[in-house]
């Protein structure tokens, strides 16, 4: 505001006792009097301009913080927030002030915690760290991680605190995403890992099973040709012995007797008979070695579900020979697209796994029921054992490559991890529980073929 100035132009006579100098001197006065006053006013309009800005300063810094804050007084009520505490409490500053700190906080336990904390604040040179869950607009709790420190005034009394927080929520959600991202990103680095291994040993299976594919053959036409041979000897010696009865030749029939002639002509088919038995599976195991290794490569074709689980079923049981319950309910018409070679090994693993469960020497007889259906566009292949089940910590790390739960020796841990990554890249899923009637299910669904697809 402005000061009017005195009008001194009509100047009175001068008192009694005053002469003129002095009068002046006065008149001096007053107005050196007015000049202070009115530097004063612009001095005190200049420290008003310097509050209102650093006042409009923190203001916005207020505003501008992503943070939240609150100052409280010595008693915990609030006096101050900012506009990050207002728009996640869903409320006003006008309506905040003057609350308890701990009506902000979603439960009666943080009221507890926050209590200790403002009373051992004051006697720590940087404050405290708490992390106090807030109740947001939603109603929904809100972890926020709050630095508070003490106020003092000039005696060093504390007069309030300064609570300045984060919420954690998007924090913790980002690094639980940065977790996963992480743990997949080891996963495939593990599987590829693997299936460059599994691919050498491929390579390795598929060049030791064309090498013994020759010798096989050799073995196998040999042995038919020498059972046709062995018919003709025998015709030949029957004949030569009838010969030496009708001479009576006693140096022939004895020489006949001492070689045992006659039970080697008797033990001579089923010696071939064996023979060839023997050849033609070790010619199975030489297919089915080929039928694993990268030979069959990712060729797919129209596959139907129920061979390929009964001739699992046959490798396990007659080529393991494990004295093992099978039960398999079919279901007809079931195809699926894919790679049969590798399908056939996801199904004999489990398969094979389900026995090592369930096998116990006082226990009962291993028992596994295998079913079969269609589910939508879905081809589902239940597999329940009679077993113990799966524990609930095994059970989360089922599927990890090396992870297993038989003696040294026993297992490799690969089945179960390669078995999965099959099925994923088949389109599938491969999952584990345990049955509520005991034992444990494990469920194999694969994407069904179209409707006007035929097997082949």
């Amino acid at each position: 505001m402005d000061l009017p100035r005195p009008d001194l132009s009509a100047t009175q006579p001068p008192q009694e006792g005053l002469d003129e100098g002095a009068w002046l001197d006065v008149i001096q006065k007053m107005d050196e009097v007015y000049s202070r006053l009115l530097a004063d006013e612009v001095a005190l309009e200049q420290k008003n301009a310097q509050l209102e800005a650093s006042q409009q300063l923190v203001f916005s810094l207020l505003s501008s913080m992503s943070d939240v804050l609150v100052a409280a007084d010595a008693n915990g009520l609030i006096e101050q927030t900012n506009q990050a505490l207002c728009d996640l409490v869903g409320n006003t500053d006008e309506a905040l002030m003057g609350q308890p700190m701990h009506s902000l906080l979603d439960n009666s336990q943080g009221a507890d915690v926050l209590q200790d904390m403002m009373q051992r604040t004051p006697h720590l040179r940087h404050g405290d760290t708490v992390e106090l869950l807030l109740r947001d607009k939603a109603g929904q709790a809100v972890p926020v991680d709050f630095t508070v420190t003490p106020r003092f005034d000039g005696r060093r009394r504390c007069v309030g605190y300064v609570f300045v927080g984060r919420p954690m929520a998007e924090i913790k959600r980002a690094y639980h995403q940065l977790h996963e991202a992480h743990e997949a990103l080891k996963l495939t680095q593990q599987q590829l890992l693997h299936a460059e291994k599994m691919s050498s040993l491929g390579r390795l299976v598929a060049g030791v099973a064309h090498e013994l594919n020759n010798p096989i053959s050799f073995v196998l036409g040999n042995v038919h040709v020498l059972n046709r041979y062995t018919t003709r000897l025998r015709q030949y010696l029957d004949a030569l012995h009838a010969e030496a009865a009708f001479s009576n030749n006693p140096d022939l029939a004895a020489l006949a007797q001492k070689l045992r002639i006659e039970h080697i002509l008797q033990d001579l088919p089923s010696l071939m008979d064996g023979t060839i038995e023997g050849a033609q599976r070790t010619a199975s195991i030489v297919d089915g070695l080929k039928r694993f290794s990268v030979l069959d490569g990712e060729e797919r074709e129209v596959v139907v579900v129920d061979s390929v689980v009964a001739r699992a079923i046959h490798w396990v049981r007659t080529g393991m020979k494990l004295d093992f319950e099978v039960t398999f309910q079919d279901c007809a018409g079931c195809t699926v697209m894919g790679n049969a070679g590798q399908l056939l090994q996801v199904l004999m693993n489990l398969i094979q796994n389900a026995y090592d469960a369930a096998s116990s020497p006082s226990g009962p007889a291993p028992k596994l029921a295998i079913c079969t259906s269609r589910e939508d566009d879905w081809v589902v292949i239940s597999l329940h054992d009679n077993g113990p089940g799966i524990e609930p910590q095994v059970l989360s790390r089922i599927f990890e490559p090396f992870f297993t739960t038989k003696p040294v020796g026993k297992g490799t841990g690969l089945g179960l991890s390669i078995g999965y990554g099959i099925v994923k890249r088949h389109g599938g899923s491969l999952s584990a529980h345990n049955h509520p009637q005991g034992g444990a299910e494990f469920l194999l669904r694969l994407p069904t073929t179209a409707p006007s697809a035929s097997p082949i």
